[in-house]
């Protein structure tokens, strides 16, 4: 009996050891990227880019020479359930030679829309999202530690480069992980649409409707919080496009006019919003209840996008319908800097612009 004891002892002194062992061997979360002093004066963008099919675009960008590109989602066209399969469409868009050129050649990030997610127009109920999420972080280069990877969680993100004075903070969001179920017209309805090309989309209202999670809130203020001189807010899908009827932020109410307090409450300055899906390339800026006009800039998209143009309540200008990317160019140089919001075609010739300066995107005496 004591013989029996004494090795019952021995393998539970061993099982704890391999326990220790398994718990110090887990990677230690990095909350983000850490910060960087290097300037950024050029962030390209784009979105909706089909793997299997030529992309030219990428000899623009590298014209370009940004020194970050973001990817806002529809990566690829993954649409499926099978992993696999999601693999290997990644595995296309890795082998297009201009893709690998741009890897090489400056930093490349990215969040996720609903394509790459795994599902047309789909949201928290898609049930293979974090196979997904794993698929497209290792896909992008994600580091083993990354909080991306190890919270239960979503793919967003910051980075922020530059020293005082130059800040630059780039915030990705993700509009799919936590996202309630979008709501419908009529068919009655969406049939008269759909001769203006609209959308089957309306409002969802509800204490319970949420477009981002909690956690993602939280982090969101925290990060705006943060001091930076120039914010760029990725979303994939529009967020002050309104009256399309496709997917956007208008969708739910309540969200984007939270996201809009969360900037006046923060004392965020600084901020633009760069946005992707919508096969269009168009600006849009906002101005109630705001201390400066908020822009948009809406780039889709790389190698997929629509002739038909969609009522759209808070445009500025006209659309472009041909393969582009967007472009933020900002002059330090000057005193008070000048910030370019840029659209490029194929061939690199800029066919959108708006220009604006730093100090238009001021908060005041509030101002971080």
């Amino acid at each position: 009996m004591p013989i029996m004891r004494q090795g019952l002892l021995l393998l539970l002194s061993v099982l704890a050891c391999a326990a220790c062992q398994f718990t110090l061997a887990l990677p230690t979360p990095s909350p983000s990227p850490p910060a960087s002093a290097r300037v950024i004066s050029k962030v390209a963008f784009g979105s909706c880019a089909e793997q299997d099919q030529p992309q030219p675009i990428w000899e623009a960008v590298l014209a370009s020479q940004p020194d970050r590109f973001v990817f806002l989602g529809d990566n690829i066209y993954g649409d499926t359930t099978d992993m696999a399969l999601l693999r290997a469409k990644y595995a296309q868009l890795g082998r297009q030679p201009g893709y690998q050129r741009l890897r090489a050649s400056t930093s490349v990030v990215a969040t996720w829309d609903d394509h790459d997610y795994g599902v047309n127009d789909g949201g928290a109920e898609y049930p293979q999202k974090a196979a997904s999420k794993a698929i497209m972080l290792d896909f992008f280069g994600e580091p083993a530690n990354s909080e991306r990877r190890l919270r239960d969680g979503g793919v967003y993100t910051a980075y922020r480069d530059g020293p005082a004075g130059r800040r630059v903070q780039l915030l990705l969001l993700d509009t799919r992980w936590d996202r309630s179920p979008l709501q419908r017209v009529s068919r009655a309805v969406y049939a008269v649409r759909q001769l203006l090309f609209m959308g089957p989309y309306t409002a969802t209202r509800g204490s319970d409707v949420r477009l981002l999670g909690e956690d993602q809130w939280r982090w969101l203020e925290s990060e705006l919080r943060q001091p930076a001189e120039v914010r760029i807010i990725a979303t994939s899908i529009p967020f002050l496009q309104e009256g399309t009827g496709w997917e956007n932020w208008s969708n739910f109410p309540e969200e984007r006019q939270r996201l809009i307090n969360l900037v006046v409450q923060t004392g965020a300055n600084g901020v633009l919003f760069i946005t992707g899906d919508t096969h269009r390339a168009q600006f849009s800026r906002w101005t109630e209840g705001v201390p400066y006009p908020l822009w948009e800039i809406n780039s889709s998209g790389l190698t997929r996008n629509s002739l038909q143009p969609v009522p759209e309540l808070h445009r500025i200008g006209g659309i472009y319908t041909g393969d582009n990317y967007g472009l933020i160019r900002i002059d330090w140089n000057q005193a008070d800097p000048a910030i370019s919001l840029e659209i490029h075609a194929v061939d690199n010739a800029i066919v959108m612009q708006q220009r604006v300066r730093l100090s238009e995107l001021q908060m005041g005496d509030s101002a971080r």
